[in-house]
């Protein structure tokens, strides 16, 4: 299972330094959290394609970058998150009136595209695009509601996605990705990873004050 830090628990002042010690530590892959003000519970604004083309310019094309939009306008504002760099753009299927049609679009533009699921939401609503999708993101906290702790009863969820996909993979199709987001820690980072996650998004247990990222993320990699 590999590991994609969350910035926001990162000293923004200091956003430059923090992504430069998370690549000297290993990491190849950056999970960036759109959050608009609007849609997430907690009404808050992280950042937009502006601080985007920054982190791009700082990283180089060497980095995989994904932009996971939990937005109200994901359908009329994708483009400039691409534009500014963003190798991925995740949509919540809950925020977006046509998947298929934004799933076309971004892959018309040449950029990877993936669908994020709330805790709550049946993992029905994404298998009609399934094969279509480069990525699957299971959300294992609800977003923007701070404090939270992680989701154990998402496995399910997880494990039959894994199931889909194996499924998929097994008869020529799209290997997607599987993701999760929300509590992730060097605790539990086996037990995600015993249900076949691909990808865990990782914020706190891997950018704080009580440890260098290096520190943590092998903390992390030698817990699997």
């Amino acid at each position: 299972m590999d590991i994609a830090p969350s910035i926001l628990t990162a000293d923004f002042t200091e956003l430059g330094q923090v992504l430069d010690e998370a690549i000297d530590a290993g990491i190849t892959w950056v999970h960036l959290d759109v959050m608009d003000g609007n849609w997430v519970v907690n009404k808050t604004i992280t950042f937009g394609p502006a601080v985007v083309r920054s982190i791009r310019e700082r990283l180089g094309e060497d980095v995989f970058i994904d932009c996971h939009l939990m937005i109200t306008n994901a359908e009329e504002t994708w483009e400039q998150y691409a534009d500014a760099g963003a190798n991925l753009i995740i949509a919540h299927i809950e925020a977006i009136e046509d998947p298929e049609e934004i799933i076309d679009e971004i892959r018309r533009a040449g950029k990877e595209v993936g669908l994020v699921l709330n805790p709550d939401t049946d993992v029905g609503e994404v298998l009609p695009y399934l094969a279509d999708l480069d990525l699957v993101l299971v959300m294992s906290v609800v977003p923007g509601k701070g404090g939270q702790s992680f989701m154990p009863e998402v496995e399910d969820k997880v494990r039959r996605l894994r199931s889909k996909i194996d499924h998929q993979v097994a008869n020529g199709g799209r290997r997607t990705k599987l993701m999760i987001d929300g509590g992730v820690k060097a605790n539990n980072a086996k037990l995600v990873s015993s249900w076949g996650v691909d990808i865990a998004v990782v914020g706190s247990g891997l950018i704080n004050k009580a440890g260098s990222i290096k520190d943590n993320l092998e903390e992390i990699t030698s817990s699997l």
